[in-house]
């Protein structure tokens, strides 16, 4: 099991929940995310302890290849990491965007575009979410809305509570609300094109850039009566949430100790503790604690750990 140094950012919007949720020793403010698990080129986690610390999640997979990813992910990603795990604080709205699919981001000169998943974990304020469009709009009717700060308006907008499940494919106007903190889990991808941002500015007093006329190419017009992902969380059991071919991930709310068996499963699996204490326990019996705000990599050669405690947890994998 692997555990990284989160990577905290600091942002124009970002709150004060995410060092006290986890624990940390430090002092920084305005954080609005921790980067948990990141393959980024420039913005890389490191194993945080054991033999291999210090090891990016790409120096990890090029040293064991299969036996970290597994065989169909290592012959699909190679020696690239291919999930980015975020925690997310937002104090203020965060700007409207969308991104990319992966044909419209290779056009831009990029690897991967970006499909994601948030889960809420419990709001301030009233918090809510952007996702997706109320109505039909034409590339023009978006642009002249972005001009007359109208944008919003044209937005599915839901109030969140925890345990809420938000599937953001690539192409779908989005925005996480002052307020939300959230989980995220999305392709190793850093390209976002920013639709709106409420007037701000940045630390120089200049607007903060828009990308207008990308943002409309990639834009998925369509929609839909409902943008939540509806599921029913049973109590100490699986709970399948999103299944794409970038990730899937499920849901567990646990108060007895459960046996997650991945023995027919050939890939790496992510754990990230939302609410609770507990502990995890390898298949050597091994245990260490595992509570909120905790993020672990298992090995694809892992066949199982025992979770215990009173505890929410995700599991997210790539196959």
């Amino acid at each position: 099991m692997y555990k990284f140094k989160p990577l905290l950012k600091q942002t124009i919007w970002g709150g004060e929940r995410i060092i006290p949720f986890k624990h940390l020793d430090e002092t920084l403010t305005q954080v609005g995310e921790s980067w948990e698990i990141s393959g980024i080129p420039g913005n890389e986690t490191v194993v945080a302890d054991g033999p291999e610390a210090g090891l990016t999640p790409g120096e990890l997979v090029a040293r064991h290849r299969e036996q970290l990813v597994g065989a169909a992910n290592y012959h699909r990603f190679g020696n690239e990491f291919p999930l980015l795990i975020k925690f997310i604080d937002a104090k203020q709205n965060l700007s409207i965007q969308v991104h990319p699919n992966d044909e419209a981001a290779r056009l831009q000169g990029r690897l991967h575009g970006k499909n994601e998943m948030w889960y809420t974990l419990p709001s301030t304020g009233g918090g809510f979410i952007y996702d997706g469009l109320k109505h039909r709009l034409t590339p023009a009717e978006y642009k002249r809305r972005v001009a007359d700060d109208t944008i919003c308006d044209a937005l599915a907008r839901y109030d969140i509570v925890e345990g809420d499940v938000f599937f953001i494919p690539a192409g779908r106007i989005h925005s996480i609300g002052a307020g939300c903190f959230v989980i995220e889990i999305q392709q190793t991808s850093d390209i976002t094109y920013r639709i709106y941002d409420f007037g701000r500015r940045d630390a120089n007093g200049n607007p903060r850039e828009l990308h207008t006329e990308l943002a409309a190419e990639s834009i998925d017009y369509s929609v839909r009566d409902d943008y939540r992902t509806h599921y029913t969380c049973h109590k100490n059991m699986r709970n399948e949430v999103v299944s794409c071919p970038f990730f899937t991930t499920a849901v567990y709310d646990i108060d007895r100790p459960m046996t997650l068996d991945y023995s027919a499963l050939d890939a790496f699996v992510i754990l990230i503790a939302a609410k609770g204490a507990g502990t995890i326990a390898d298949e050597s019996g091994t245990s260490q604690p595992f509570s909120a705000g905790d993020t672990l990599l298992l090995p694809a050669t892992t066949n199982a750990v025992t979770v215990g405690g009173n505890l929410k947890f995700l599991e997210t994998y790539v196959i």
